[in-house]
């Protein structure tokens, strides 16, 4: 197949373009063999093909998985064993020419040019067209009466009175013979069709979703804008292009090094405990059992502190955790001459994969990238906080890991560590998150959630509850009344701030309750996570993934929001998705996810969920969450055929004579969709970079017993006129402003008048109530009324902090108190599968 498509290929670019290197991905139960190599980073869930059984009986037709915008790269192929081992000739064409017409899809983002719900159009000139590309394919529209066998009783199609186009049952039936060379997006299977459709050639009346994406160009001309072919010239001669290399992958199992930072700065923010109960998290619940482990943590140079070790049971990652770090200092060097001495010589075989998390900036982070380009290794990296390493992204990058930002609380880092869970497809072994939520809970106050645990899961589930002062009490009850007490979650011996309760056998399916006491008189920062696998190898889960349509934007380009929500590989429908974005200050927006086929959203009812997103709050790192909910038994499971796949032709026309291809399997509308129960996913979709944004705007200062402040004016509409009022509002806790911020402290404002937009505001007021000691955090944001009470969006949050620095041993006392204040400012800143 691949051998033709490269040929194909080459012919249909011009002789531009062809498959040169070929790895096919062996899977982990096939028997190995002496001609099988190790991978490096190819994997599963990194694959432009996937050969895998459909989820039901029927539907091999092949398809590529493709939701973005016109000239976007696709997600992947998906070819059936049926479809490469079953002789399809007559209804698709070869399978190289199908292989190339899936390829255009994928790799250069072009639409089909036939349309199966309107496959008929009136064009211009009045007459009734099938909806194709070019309109020189010629063929018969004929209503098939009666058949048997390969022969059938035709009439011809009649005019509906009502739409003006020809009946519902009406079908085009293409000449075997045809002469036009175009195109391959429309019907690849015709011998003639050698090229795609050119300017000259297209057919911009056809309703096809080629028109529709791509506002009417030829697929040539997306084809020809795309990367691959801007320095592309056509090869001279008349020679054809070689063969190309295959090589045939297997991997053996799992391998991960922890990679941890210790550095002086994550003593800060509670960062080093924060880490441990996220490594704890993935050592125990995340990682698959058989998988080989390792750690090392760095500051100015790197520490192994866990050679490889197999995860086989409680004491295998108990002696990871008992080398977790307990202090923090030193400087941060990701690539020091030392580190990477140990950490590539032990750990860094091809195919293992390195989680890289790290607080601190490192400068010389770029020595490494000529050894990690060698390695072979997958490099999965999670920035914590604002200030880590501005290139850290780049390792992920060129080796096909995760990148992943978590800002101040917990969560953050539990969602990035559940998200790294196998790539090699296994999707009954991978873990699967279902509660990710952090709750800042008043002292002596009682917090209750739910969680629905439905029937396609509840293997290895865990309940794990985290707190910041004082271990809450808890209870958990299942769907059956069955009760669960604080005893019976088990902490850590390290005193990481965590208890966790591991399900017996499989969970009871149905609504589990939870109930969390904050027992300490202060307020403190509880969390609640729920991890899960698949209930049976045999019954493929639900699952949730989110990612954003690149890695890096510049204000005030647009990006969009992708969730793709499934089973196996068909689509759930009828479910509430919401996206959660994150930037460095701790800003969050709330965006519903839409499957509703307008605006971002390619097509209705195909399982992606998808916004625009353009509410940027300054530079810098930004990161994903996606939380999706089926409710009320509204969820629906697609058994409909996939969008973007090579067209099936009921028949030919020769001689004269319809000669009919065998019946495909049709989906009745009654069938075409199933219930499915209710349930609830969570799922991280990494990070992305913004630059070009405005600068952070409001800033704080602590002076004496005051706080000054200062930020642009709004305007009243756009940046024209003035502001009503402001209403500004002040905490010691970040999370009370960023998630309830019409509950914070109110500041007096009643002196404040709003100057015109564009000008600088300052305003000073005195900290009352507020006790004020060395090393005391404030945090403050503000809004604008506008017209008819109409509040802005709420400001960036600005943290100010009272810092007395301790006196000099060597200057004597002068009996002069010295103060100064610290000013922190938040910004606003081809791999081919078998599975």
């Amino acid at each position: 197949m691949v051998i033709e498509a490269s040929t194909y290929l080459f012919h249909a670019t011009k002789r531009r373009v062809y498959f040169r290197n070929v790895s096919i991905l062996i899977p982990l139960t096939w028997k190995s063999k002496s001609e099988y190599l190790m991978p490096k980073q190819e994997s599963y869930d990194q694959a432009d093909v996937i050969v895998a059984n459909p989820y039901l009986k029927y539907g091999d037709d092949p398809y590529t998985l493709q939701y973005g915008q016109c000239g976007e790269k696709g997600q992947y192929i998906h070819f059936t064993p049926n479809f490469l081992l079953t002789n399809n000739l007559p209804i698709y064409g070869s399978r190289g020419r199908v292989f190339v017409h899936e390829w255009a899809h994928l790799r250069w983002g072009v639409f089909d040019e036939y349309n199966v719900d309107q496959p008929f159009y009136i064009s211009r000139k009045n007459t009734i067209e099938a909806t194709r590309c070019s309109t020189h394919i010629t063929g018969i529209n004929v209503v098939f009466k009666e058949c048997q066998g390969s022969s059938c009783i035709t009439r011809q199609c009649r005019r509906d009175s009502k739409t003006g186009l020809y009946e519902a049952k009406c079908t085009f039936i293409p000449e075997k013979s045809q002469t036009t060379r175009d195109s391959i997006m429309f019907m690849q299977s015709l011998d003639s069709v050698t090229e795609f459709c050119t300017a000259e050639t297209h057919n911009t009346e056809a309703p096809n979703l080629q028109n529709k994406m791509c506002n009417s160009r030829s697929t040539w001309d997306i084809i020809m804008n795309s990367e691959d072919f801007q320095n592309a010239s056509p090869m001279t001669g008349t020679d054809p292009p070689p063969h190309p290399t295959f090589s045939l992958l297997k991997s053996k199992q799992r391998v991960v090094c922890l990679v941890l930072d210790k550095s002086g700065s994550m003593s800060s923010e509670d960062r080093l405990f924060q880490m441990n109960q996220a490594a704890e998290l993935f050592l125990i619940q995340i990682i698959e059992k058989g998988s080989l482990t390792g750690m090392v943590t760095f500051e100015s140079s790197a520490t192994i502190q866990n050679y490889l070790t197999e995860i086989t049971d409680h004491n295998a990652y108990e002696k990871i955790l008992a080398n977790l770090p307990q202090a923090a200092g030193g400087g941060t060097s990701i690539c020091s001459a030392n580190g990477r001495g140990k950490l590539y010589s032990q750990f860094n075989t091809s195919g293992s994969e390195i989680v890289l998390l790290t607080d601190g900036e490192d400068d010389n982070i770029s020595l490494c990238f000529e050894e990690v380009k060698k390695s072979g290794s997958v490099i999965h990296t999670i920035a914590l906080g604002p200030s880590a390493a501005k290139e850290l992204e780049i390792l992920s990058n060129m080796t096909g890991g995760h990148r992943f930002y978590a800002n101040k609380d917990i969560n953050g880092l539990i969602d990035a560590f559940s998200r790294i869970s196998s790539r090699s497809g296994s999707i009954t072994q991978q873990a699967i998150q279902l509660e990710s939520k952090a709750l800042n809970v008043t002292g002596k106050k009682w917090i209750n959630g739910t969680v629905p645990v439905d029937s396609t899961i509840g293997n290895d589930t865990f309940f794990v509850v985290t707190w910041t002062i004082q271990k809450p009490e808890i209870i958990l009850q299942d769907p059956k009344g069955t009760k669960y007490k604080t005893s019976d979650f088990k902490e850590n011996k390290l005193n990481i701030r965590s208890a966790r309760l591991q399900i017996p056998g499989t969970a009871e399916t149905g609504t589990w309750t939870y109930s969390l006491l904050n027992k300490h008189a202060n307020s403190q920062m509880l969390t609640v996570t729920v991890t899960t696998r698949a209930r049976s190898p045999t019954t493929l889960p639900v699952i949730a993934t989110a990612h954003m349509s690149q890695s890096t934007t510049h204000y005030p380009s647009p990006m969009i929001v992708y969730a793709q929500v499934s089973q196996g590989f068909l689509p759930v429908l009828g479910i509430n998705v919401t996206a959660i974005i994150e930037t460095e200050d701790g800003h969050q927006v709330i965006l519903e996810l839409w499957d509703n086929g307008a605006g971002a959203d390619t097509v209705k009812n195909d399982g992606i969920y998808s916004r625009y997103f353009t509410d940027y709050h300054g530079n810098g790192r930004y990161s994903l969450k996606v939380h999706a909910q089926a409710k009320n038994n509204m969820a629906r499971l697609s058994l409909r055929q996939q969008q973007n796949k090579a067209l099936y032709i009921p028949g030919y026309v020769e001689n004269g004579k319809i000669i009919l291809n065998p019946p495909r399997p049709e989906v009745k509308d009654d069938k075409a969709e199933a219930e499915i129960e209710d349930f609830s996913r969570l799922t991280s979709g990494g990070s992305f970079t913004v630059s070009g944004a405005p600068p952070a705007d409001l800033e704080a200062k602590v002076k004496e017993d005051h706080i000054q402040l200062s930020w642009t004016a709004p305007g009243k509409v756009l940046d024209k006129g003035k502001a009503n009022s402001y209403i500004i509002r002040i905490s010691k806790c970040f999370l009370d402003l960023r998630e309830d911020f019409d509950n914070a402290a109110l500041v007096n404002t009643s002196s404040l008048i709003p100057k015109e937009a564009g000008s600088i505001e300052h305003f000073e007021f005195k900290l009352e109530p507020f006790k004020i000691e060395n090393g005391t955090k404030f945090y403050i944001a503000i809004q604008a009324i506008h017209e008819a009470n109409v509040t802005s969006e709420v400001s960036n949050i600005a943290q100010a902090i009272k810092f007395i620095p301790p006196q000099d041993s060597s200057v004597p006392a002068l009996g002069i108190t010295i103060t100064a204040t610290s000013l922190a400012i938040w910004g606003l800143a081809l791999i081919l599968s078998i599975f």
